[in-house]
């Protein structure tokens, strides 16, 4: 089952990689400023998702399908790997 949950996050991180990569060339089409800040800055790529909806809604929302491959991915991990993570309180 293990196996199944690494496949999952797997096929996740590539959706979510793939699609970040698609919306940083988006940024970057739109101006320099745009894509530099979306490398280099915290939450511009958001700021720019939010400001040039028209161009950056497809790739945000195909990112998103990502998602539920984590959450599938983190249930099918053993118990063994989640006692593992240190848990702050």
């Amino acid at each position: 089952m293990e196996m199944l949950g690494l496949v999952f996050m797997l096929i996740g991180a590539v959706i979510a990689i793939v699609y970040g990569i698609i919306l940083l060339v988006k940024a970057f089409q739109t101006s320099v400023l745009w894509g530099l800040g979306s490398i280099f800055v915290p939450f511009v790529s958001l700021l720019f998702v939010i400001l040039h909806w028209d161009v950056a809604k497809k790739p945000f929302l195909m990112g998103l399908i990502s998602i539920p491959f984590f959450v599938i991915g983190i249930l099918f991990m053993p118990d063994s790997m989640m006692q593992q993570v240190p848990v702050s309180s």
